[in-house]
């Protein structure tokens, strides 16, 4: 049987770097993918609703630290890429990716707000022959039960007039090692013709292509790989309580566990879980298998740990500053390290931001350290980070290592005698009276 023609135009135009591709949304999934594209000889513009990050990248300025200036710079002086915040021009696009926030509602159910109105733009421009990828991390079910109905309200059919499928992101911020090019990417079409035309568009970009036989499998992947991450870590948090209250170093435990070749990988404590993906997805999961009538109670005993870290955290300051005689309440704690994890500006569900409001309310006076997060509003307090050299020289009450960003240099703050809580072994060879581990 040939290949139907609109299937056939489009995995030419891929081929020969002609396509067109447009990705909504550009913040640390859309932007580095924008920029790999085009630096692979595809013209890309960009689509987000945030005039200035438009401006921004129109101007080579990059905002994400995983985009370096220089490739952002290039590939928008050469013309392949730019950035418009005009929906409308969705319609000059052969390929539309799909990569806006998925948060969490308050009751803890999926926020698919940003993703409808995503959708929503690219229906009103639909045409033949465009391929729509979802990349945002959302339940199984989500790419047909809503994108699919709302791109085919016109009369247009999925797979056939035009091609859908769903590629989960798989971004580590502030990873070296592993880029948008050299993760591998999983694909999962709604047909045939939809996996193979998203598959050869990745394949032009990406070093290895998983193809898999629906959207499900594929919003399934992703949802795997971080209720993995999110319940082995609740397991070693979990040990780090029980380590503690029998007096057992539970960092020299993991590190000799890990030297097991086989059937072990480590995992570290912590002050509790950060990012846009690993506190969330597993709450999408959960949610879509209530549906279905299924309880994940392992599930969400792991999130039930890693949501109580912050509190476990601040009990260790009381113990910490009872040592020296002083009560939380009206002791100047100085928290270093904000950011959800070390080397990047993300403060998206940053355990420190819980960590801060419960020292707050128990009466701390709270100052920071963090050069990657100048500012920081939280629990109606706004906070300037200062120099974590100059907050030694103050002699604070003490110290809370929340975030151990490379830069950090602790051999002042150790030889001054503050106590200091250490929460993610910043200090391992630095062992003193006055270093109290998590």
């Amino acid at each position: 049987m040939s290949p139907h023609p609109l299937h056939q135009q489009l995995l030419d135009r891929v081929q020969t770097r002609t396509a067109r591709i447009g990705v909504i949304g550009l913040g640390y999934v859309g932007l580095p993918l924008a920029v790999e594209f085009a630096r692979q000889g595809f013209h890309v513009a960009g689509f987000d609703v945030d005039e200035g990050k438009t401006s921004r990248i129109n101007a080579g300025k990059s905002y994400i630290p995983d985009v370096s200036q220089k490739d952002l710079a290039d590939v928008v002086a050469s013309g392949r890429l730019r950035a418009t915040t005009r929906m409308a021009e969705l319609a000059d696009m052969d390929v539309i990716d799909i990569c806006v926030p998925t948060p969490l509602r308050k009751t803890k159910d999926p926020d698919l707000s940003y993703v409808v109105k995503a959708v929503e733009a690219v229906a009103a421009t639909l045409k033949r022959g465009q391929l729509v990828i979802l990349e945002s991390t959302t339940y199984p079910g989500t790419t047909e039960e809503v994108v699919q109905p709302m791109l085919e309200a016109e009369g247009l059919k999925a797979d056939e007039d035009f091609f859908l499928a769903f590629s989960p992101e798989r971004v580590d911020p502030g990873n070296q090692q592993f880029n948008t090019r050299n993760i591998p990417k999983v694909v999962g079409g709604l047909g045939t013709a939809s996996t193979e035309v998203a598959a050869a568009l990745y394949g032009s970009t990406v070093n290895t292509v998983v193809q898999v036989s629906s959207p499900r499998v594929a919003e399934m992947v992703k949802l795997l790989e971080n209720t993995f991450r999110s319940v082995n870590i609740g397991l070693v948090n979990e040990l780090a309580l029980m380590c503690h209250k029998m007096d057992i170093d539970v960092w020299e435990v993991i590190d000799a566990a890990k030297t097991k070749p086989f059937g072990f990988m480590p995992f570290y404590p912590g002050p509790g879980l950060g990012g846009h993906c690993i506190p969330i997805d597993p709450h999408y999961l959960s949610w879509k298998a209530r549906q279905h009538g299924f309880e994940c109670r392992f599930i969400e005993l792991a999130g039930h740990v890693n949501s109580s870290m912050p509190e476990y955290v601040v009990e260790r300051v009381a113990e910490a500053l009872n040592t020296v005689r002083k009560p939380i309440n009206g002791s100047r704690v100085h928290i270093v390290g904000v950011a959800y994890k070390r080397d990047v500006n993300d403060m998206r569900e940053s355990p420190a931001l819980d960590v801060i409001d419960l020292l707050a309310r128990r009466g701390a006076s709270i100052t920071y350290s963090d050069p990657w997060v100048p500012e920081l509003r939280t629990g109606g307090h706004v906070f300037a980070s200062i120099d974590l050299d100059t907050a030694v020289a103050g002699r604070p009450d003490c110290a809370v290592i929340c975030t151990d960003h490379s830069v950090f240099k602790y051999d002042a703050l150790v030889k001054s005698g503050v106590v200091i809580v250490d929460t993610r072994n910043a200090l391992k060879d630095r062992r003193a009276p006055n270093v109290f581990r998590l």
